[in-house]
């Protein structure tokens, strides 16, 4: 497995690769947050070891970029602050699990074989098909019979509350609540709105339809 390690400290950064090693990753470094962000993007890791205090860009800032972007590589943060807001900061930015400084390489370790298994768990459950369409909840990428469809963040939210509950037949409001949540200070025309967009890229270039309208109910998903 391939691991990235961002980290300014030169000699922590050279522990953390001799101990890797040992336990067969391949491991690259970087020295500052820009790197570090750089190297995420041209390179398939399977984690990314941050630390939150780094030059040129911090830790915090890297990860929130890199899922901004939908890069949803396991990030396992590094800090030298042990507060809960610390703490916190990095899980709202999209870590997934963090180490103290200091710390034993033997935790930093069992915490990337956590991951490792909570990673297998997503990838087993990362794929939603309903008749020719395919989403990939990892590469947040859709495509329906082979060709890929440019959806926005709502729409392909939209989209997996509906593949999740196939054959269902959904009310507006449990719609809002479902995909909105607390954003939903509208009118429930919103569901409208959005299922239109929907239909536009996923049913209409295509022969069958997967979304009906339900009249005085709402919608559903199904296969022809």
């Amino acid at each position: 497995m391939r691991v990235l390690v961002v980290e300014d400290e030169e000699r922590l950064a050279r522990l953390l690769r001799r101990v890797l090693e040992e336990e067969h990753y391949v491991v690259d470094l970087a020295g500052d947050g820009i790197a570090g962000e750089d190297l995420a993007r041209s390179a398939a890791y399977d984690f990314i070891i941050l630390d939150v205090m780094l030059p040129g860009r911090d830790g915090i800032s890297v990860c929130r970029r890199l899922r901004e972007d939908h890069l949803n590589v396991p990030i396992l943060m590094l800090t030298a602050r042990d507060s809960v807001e610390d703490r916190v900061r990095g899980l709202d930015a999209g870590a997934d699990d963090y180490v103290v400084k200091p710390f034993a390489f033997a935790e930093l370790l069992a915490r990337l074989r956590s991951l490792a298994r909570r990673r297998t768990e997503e990838l087993a459950s990362a794929i939603l098909e309903a008749d020719g369409l395919h989403m990939d909840l990892i590469r947040h990428e859709v495509r329906r019979d082979g060709l890929r469809l440019d959806l926005t963040a709502k729409e392909f939210a939209l989209l997996e509350f509906f593949l999740r509950h196939q054959g269902q037949v959904l009310t507006r409001t449990q719609l809002l609540n479902g995909v909105w949540r607390y954003d939903a200070d509208t009118a429930s025309n919103v569901v409208d709105i959005y299922v239109h967009y929907l239909r536009e890229k996923v049913d209409r270039p295509f022969t069958s339809k997967l979304l009906h309208t339900v009249r005085g109910i709402g919608y559903s998903l199904r296969s022809p």
